[in-house]
């Protein structure tokens, strides 16, 4: 009588066990990390050029809004489809009288000038795109990235000129004339701009 039950033990045991397996794997994977951006301690940091000698004014803007938080078990896949807007009024370059000028003369002299808005595409490794909208245009922004940890330092040069923007540069131009005056007498505003993003992530 004893090896009758043999057979109903052993295949007990092995759904105990398949059971539990199942459990672990599952358990696992509702425990997997991901990642999501901390927009309080992102930083988006940018660099203009005065006079002919291209002197660089430093600057950046403290807030940062995101539209659609995402997550993702990367880095790069919590970035990827981002969209973002930046308030005009967080701009801040350590001189209140500069802030005031280049908030009323050049972005003033925008249409639709209370928000930076842009979208991420992050495509391709190490380098990709940003959809960017002002002045009311949008184009492309190329940029170029690099992982580190829980952050994503962005990169990119920013030609004022693809957003129209020689009205606002002129005008800014005029208000700063003699701060925009190098040695050789000439006054200049650069089109061109540099970004740089550090993106910080949280992982958990």
């Amino acid at each position: 009588m004893k090896k009758i039950y043999v057979f109903p033990l052993l295949l007990m045991t092995m759904m105990f066990f398949s059971s539990c397996k199942k459990y672990i794997k599952s358990e696992a994977a509702s425990e997997k990390k991901t990642y999501s951006i901390l927009t309080d301690s992102t930083s988006i940091n940018w660099t203009a050029y005065k006079t002919t000698a291209k002197v660089p004014v430093k600057g950046q803007f403290s807030e940062l809004i995101v539209e659609n938080l995402k997550k993702d078990t990367t880095a790069v896949g919590a970035l990827n489809g981002l969209k973002f807007k930046i308030p005009i009024n967080s701009l801040f370059t350590n001189d209140t009288l500069r802030d005031g000028k280049l908030k009323k003369f050049f972005f003033g002299s925008m249409k639709n000038s209370a928000f930076i808005k842009g979208t991420l595409n992050m495509n391709n490794e190490n380098t990709s795109t940003v959809e960017l909208t002002m002045n009311g245009i949008t184009r492309e922004l190329p940029i170029a990235y690099i992982v580190t940890n829980n952050k994503v330092t962005i990169v990119g040069n920013m030609e004022l000129d693809n957003w129209q923007a020689k009205v606002a540069l002129e005008a800014l131009n005029v208000v700063c004339k003699d701060l925009h005056t190098g040695d050789d007498g000439i006054s200049k505003t650069w089109s061109d701009v540099k970004i740089e993003v550090i993106a910080v992530l949280k992982y958990e």
